[in-house]
């Protein structure tokens, strides 16, 4: 990793920056019928990631320990079944067979898998200490509302080797069960953060030293070819309609896109997290000198 250059209150026109390198409900175990009700000025974030189903996320969850788990419900014939229910009894927790019937009541995904569980709410990250980690590579989304690619990014992120998420409370999928599915698991090991804009989450990095490099199909820099990849740093993705919005793109400090070489214009927002993040991962290794990942 090159050494870290000292950003606070610099200059976005000049400075430091210049010299840099560039380029272009739970519910009770007693009837798991009825969702425990929580104050109603219970945050978003306090309520997020309550129910988890689908093997992974489930496993996942009961492997992790880091979040205090109430109850466990499946079919018992279900692939993994026993697996889930091995993991649960060994760390204390009931585990409930239901039929199907029963568990299709309770899921709030199309897919569970044969498995919910409910547990306590993901404690959200300080926004502070992601950006002071010296190792920081952080994650924000810009608007990311569909669930489903809310929850690949994550998982993404998460074997990427990302230090942090930062989600906007407002305009974006919040973590519910079908986001907690499609990730997998990643809910358990990433640090997230809810902020109340991007935009302001930048200017916030750029006070803590944190390069911003926000991901866009106009950007005039290859991603796997950003300099400051290597020093703590911020990728920004853009939501799945309109890409990056204008305050935000004002806000990064380089602009990159990822070479397109086919006829369609444009990624999914998930697979273009895909190959953003393991590229600037591949850089913080140490392996740009040797690989190029679009070549």
């Amino acid at each position: 990793m090159s050494k870290r250059p000292d950003r606070r209150g610099a200059d976005r026109s000049g400075g430091d920056r210049e010299g840099a390198k560039r380029s272009n409900p739970s519910r009770t175990s007693a009837d798991p019928g009825e969702p425990e009700r929580g104050p109603r000025n219970r945050s978003y974030e306090q309520a997020a990631g309550e129910q988890v189903e689908g093997f992974h996320a489930v496993r996942e969850l009961l492997r992790a320990r880091r979040r205090n788990v109430r109850e466990v419900w499946v079919i018992e014939r279900a692939a993994g079944a026993a697996e889930i229910e091995e993991l649960a009894q060994s760390i204390g927790i009931r585990v409930r067979r239901i039929g199907p019937a029963r568990l299709e009541e309770l899921a709030r995904t199309e897919a569970p898998q044969g498995v919910i569980a409910r547990a306590q709410g993901i404690t959200p990250a300080n926004v502070d200490e992601l950006l002071r980690d010296p190792a920081a590579f952080i994650v924000a989304l810009d608007g990311v509302t569909d669930p489903g690619n809310l929850g690949a990014v994550l998982r993404t992120a998460e074997t990427a080797g990302v230090t942090g998420v930062v989600i906007p409370k407002h305009r974006a999928a919040g973590l519910g069960p079908t986001v907690l599915k499609a990730a997998a698991g990643a809910v358990e090991y990433l640090p997230i953060a809810f902020v109340a804009g991007i935009p302001a989450f930048l200017d916030q990095a750029r006070r803590a030293g944190v390069w911003t490099v926000g991901l866009d199909a106009d950007g005039t820099t290859a991603v796997s070819e950003v300099a400051v990849a290597d020093d703590p740093v911020v990728l920004v993705l853009g939501s799945e309609g309109s890409g990056l919005a204008r305050l935000t793109r004002d806000r990064c400090d380089v602009v990159a896109s990822i070479p397109l070489h086919g006829r369609l214009e444009s990624l999914n927002v998930s697979a273009a997290a895909a190959i953003a993040l393991h590229a600037v991962a591949l850089r913080r290794e140490g392996g740009h000198g040797d690989v190029d990942p679009f070549r």
